[in-house]
């Protein structure tokens, strides 16, 4: 699959997205804030802390600019963050060495507002470390976490059932999945005939059923801006599965 996120314009929004506050996404009053940071809700509100053994890694694959790694960081002792943008896991790894990021916003047309990214004081960066690499084909000596984060990744690869095919292996036993994705299949992505036939929700039960029991599942609300006066509105379904 040809790599569509090599651009400096997804490289501002996918910063925006993880890295903007909530007045620099969306200044609109009336506008859904509720949606508001969602790579950090797919930590904070789908994994349970309780039950993070210690020691433990996380592994956050799709991991963009780095958000939901850092936001993993202070449940474990190390987390990979991969991802197939090399310019993303770049962004991702000038924050994680302390550096702010600079990158531009779109007004309309052709101004932007140049604005800067950097990770949260509170988050530790020191255990997160990134890599570029390809979901379906990740390199054999990651080991086994226990924790796996994968936010709406399933509906951009070519061949998801690679991925899912993998998931045993990389999530130790009684380690946790979670899963957010926006059920978006489109071709220019995923080939038709990769689809699930049925719902996205009965077509990964069905999958993970052998290895994995789904424990919680919610309804995840993101927006995503590109530009002053356009915006993404779409709902994740998210979920967190127990390996057998």
């Amino acid at each position: 699959m040809s790599n569509i996120y090599e651009s400096q314009k997804l490289l501002g929004e996918y910063l925006l997205f993880h890295y903007g506050t909530p007045h620099e996404v969306l200044p609109w009053a009336h506008g859904p804030k509720e949606a508001l940071g969602f790579p950090a809700r797919t930590v904070l509100e789908l994994v349970d802390l309780f039950a993070i053994p210690d020691p433990a890694r996380a592994l956050d694959l799709g991991c963009a600019v780095g958000r939901s790694s850092f936001e993993l960081a202070p449940f474990v002792d190390e987390v990979i963050g991969i991802d197939f943008s090399q310019s993303f896991v770049d962004a991702a790894a000038a924050l994680q060495q302390g550096a702010s990021v600079n990158y531009e916003r779109l007004e309309e047309g052709t101004q932007t507002t140049t604005l800067s990214a950097h990770v949260p004081a509170n988050l530790p960066r020191e255990n997160v470390r990134f890599e570029q690499g390809d979901a379906m084909n990740m390199r054999e000596d990651l080991g086994s976490f226990a924790v796996v984060h994968a936010a709406n990744l399933l509906c951009r690869l070519t061949e998801p059932q690679k991925l899912i095919e993998r998931l045993p292996a990389l999530v130790a036993k009684g380690g946790q999945l979670l899963l957010t994705t926006p059920c978006t299949w489109l071709a220019d992505f995923t080939p038709p005939e990769n689809w699930p036939t049925g719902s996205t929700r009965d077509w990964l039960k069905e999958k993970l059923a052998p290895h994995f029991e789904l424990a919680h599942e919610q309804d995840m609300p993101f927006v995503i801006r590109e530009h002053a006066r356009k915006y993404q509105w779409s709902v994740a379904w998210g979920s967190r599965w127990i390996r057998r």
